[in-house]
């Protein structure tokens, strides 16, 4: 147990700033943009998409990823057959008032729909500044809380996951589920998102546990979680931690404090195989996760790197998502292709990385596959479904 938390130690303050990042506006009021109608659109020619990036911030990471989501929108533009699309490259340098400022300019130099920009505080800043140009944005974000009116998030939401998960493990028998999160902001929306699950599939919530997100704090609430588990007749688990997180810690000491593989299922709301070392955890092993169909992301992947002599960035492709969708509906030759009605269209799209759809509420739902972790590798166990509809929804 002492080479993981040593690992533990070494983790914490990396993984607590990132999740600052990525839910910087969830616990801060949010004002929603109105509108969300959409502009008349002239598919006849050019369609001028603004894509914001968070380029400009003199941070290195935020540079590389502006590029790589630029790239992923001119390859995606490069893969259209029959539509001009006019792509103007726009940086907020990760900043919210000067991703207003610039959604503000795109729109000015005649911008129809905006493409990002990536943190949610930024993508809602930008909603509120163009609601009234009757502009749509497809933001990078994940944060559910920023979605509504004329503002959509592309990025895998914990929702959605959360859904495809719940669903397939009470098609297995394992009806009862309970949940073990961190007292994060990132923890507690994993953890909201899965017992909205549970009580929109029918299924039975056999407990919640939670731990303080600090080493002491974990191995002085594992045993209590693990008692809960063993009491309450749980038949999943879902742990909301990632394998850069609480992940190896907790999949390590449930066991060792009585809780049975052979009779509870674990089942990871976050990625599993990245990094890939995460396979090898004696813990993990057997249990489930979520994530998009391999085979076409490796095909998005590879033609990126033949494009451009690099891998993408993991959230590339949500840009070249972005763009597959306005493309599809410029398509049409409709001047309503971009409003909210088109946006939202039931049968959704096909991207870089399987189908997804625009919610009327601004979330979105992805076509995802289910992978068990079987001698350390992840092997699908069910495919992500092909249309909206099938098994997977």
């Amino acid at each position: 147990m002492f080479s993981l938390l040593s690992k533990s130690r070494k983790i914490t303050s990396r993984i607590v700033a990132l999740m600052s990042i990525l839910w910087l506006a969830a616990c801060q009021p949010v004002t929603l943009g109105g509108g969300g109608g959409g502009p008349s659109t002239n598919t006849s020619a050019a369609v001028p998409v603004a894509l914001l990036v968070p380029g400009g911030s003199g941070n290195a990471g935020d540079d590389l990823l502006a590029k790589n989501l630029e790239n992923a929108a001119r390859l995606a533009i490069a893969d259209l057959q029959g539509v001009k699309i006019d792509l103007r490259v726009y940086n907020t340098a990760g900043n919210a008032g000067q991703a207003a400022s610039v959604a503000t300019k795109a729109v000015d130099d005649g911008a129809r729909i905006i493409i990002g920009p990536l943190y949610a505080e930024a993508a809602n800043a930008v909603g509120v500044a163009v609601a009234s140009r009757n502009v749509n944005v497809l933001a990078f974000s994940n944060n559910v809380q920023i979605a509504g009116g004329n503002v959509f998030v592309l990025g895998h939401t914990f929702q959605n996951t959360a859904n495809r998960l719940v669903k397939y493990a009470k098609r297995q028998g394992r009806n009862n589920m309970m949940v073990v999160h961190a007292r994060t902001p990132a923890g507690i929306a994993g953890r909201d998102a899965i017992l909205g699950a549970i009580a929109n599939n029918g299924a039975v919530q056999a407990g919640v546990g939670s731990y303080e997100f600090s080493q002491d704090g974990i191995i002085s609430s594992i045993p209590g979680i693990a008692s809960t588990i063993r009491s309450s007749g749980a038949q999943a688990v879902f742990l909301t931690s990632d394998s850069a997180g609480a992940l190896p810690l907790i999949t390590q000491m449930l066991p060792e404090n009585g809780v049975d593989l052979d009779v509870v299922k674990f089942i990871g709301l976050t990625r599993w195989d990245i990094p890939a070392a995460t396979l090898a955890l004696p813990g993990v092993q057997g249990g489930w996760f979520a994530l998009p169909p391999p085979n076409m992301t490796a095909k998005f992947n590879a033609r990126y790197s033949a494009a451009f002599g690099n891998p993408p960035h993991a959230i590339a492709n949500l840009s070249y998502d972005g763009i597959a969708a306005i493309g599809a509906l410029a398509k049409s030759g409709k001047s309503n292709a971009l409003t909210k009605a088109a946006l939202t269209q039931g049968s959704g799209f096909v991207g870089a990385s399987g189908i997804f759809r625009l919610r009327p509420n601004g979330t979105n739902q992805r076509g995802l596959a289910i992978a068990q972790i079987q001698n350390n590798q992840a092997v699908i166990v069910d495919a992500a479904p092909r249309s909206f509809g099938g098994a997977g929804f």
